[in-house]
C-alpha cells in the first residue's frame, strides 16, 4: 500500500464511469419506423432539388390551364383561380407541416441526449485533468526530495574528496620521508662494530 501511495494519484484512481456513448448510433438504433420516413420526408422537403422541382410544377399547371382557358375555353382542367391546385397545395402543407415537425421534434431529443452526453464527458475529463494535475504535483514533490538528496549526496562526496586529498597528502609525506636516507641507520663500513655485535 505505501509503494501505491508513492506512485501517486494517477495510481489510485479508477474509471468507474460507465463508456462514452455515442449519439449517432444509439439514436440510429432506436429510431422507429415512422420516425425514419419523417427524417426522410423532411431532408427531401427541405431542399432546393424540391423547391424547384415544385416551382417546375407551379409554373406548367399555370401556365397549361392558362394557355387552354385561352385557346380553348372550357379545355382547362384547372381554370383561374386555380382551386385545384390550392387544394393539392393545402393537402401538402398539412402533411408535410406534422411530418417535419416530428422529425425536428426528434431532432430536438437527439440533441438534448447529445448535450447530456457531452455534459458527462466533460465532467469525466474534468475529474481526469484534476487526477493528472495531482499527479503532477506529487511528482513535484518527489524530484525537489530527490534534488535534495542529491545535493546532500553531493556535500558528503565533496568532504570525502576532502579527506581523501588530505590522505594522499599525508600519504606522499610519509613516502618522501622513508625515501630519505636516516642517519640512525646508516653506518661506514670502516666503523668497527659493538662487542656484544662482534662477540656473537
Amino acid at each position: 500500500m505505501r509503494d501505491i501511495k508513492r506512485l501517486g494519484p494517477a495510481a489510485l484512481y479508477r474509471h468507474d464511469h460507465p463508456p462514452i456513448r455515442n449519439v449517432n448510433d444509439l439514436t440510429a438504433s432506436e429510431m422507429t419506423m415512422g420516425q425514419r420516413v419523417a427524417d426522410r420526408v423532411a431532408s427531401v422537403v427541405g431542399g432546393w432539388p424540391f423547391i424547384i422541382i415544385q416551382s417546375c410544377i407551379l409554373f406548367l399547371w399555370i401556365t397549361a390551364n392558362i394557355y387552354l382557358a385561352y385557346h380553348y375555353k372550357d379545355s382547362a382542367f384547372d381554370p383561374y383561380p386555380f382551386i385545384l391546385l390550392n387544394l393539392v397545395l393545402s393537402f401538402q402543407a398539412a402533411y408535410t407541416g406534422p411530418i417535419v415537425m416530428m422529425s425536428q421534434n426528434r431532432q430536438n431529443e437527439k440533441d438534448r441526449f447529445a448535450a447530456q452526453s457531452d455534459y458527462e464527458t466533460n465532467l469525466k475529463a474534468e475529474e481526469e485533468i484534476r487526477v493528472v494535475m495531482d499527479h503532477l504535483a506529487h511528482q513535484d514533490e518527489l524530484l525537489a526530495h530527490q534534488d535534495e538528496l542529491l545535493a546532500h549526496q553531493d556535500e558528503i562526496l565533496t568532504q570525502q574528496n576532502a579527506i581523501l586529498v588530505k590522505q594522499d597528502q599525508i600519504l606522499l609525506d610519509v613516502i618522501a620521508r622513508l625515501d630519505r636516507p636516516l642517519p640512525c641507520l646508516i653506518r661506514s663500513s670502516s666503523e668497527p662494530l659493538p662487542p656484544s655485535a662482534s662477540t656473537t
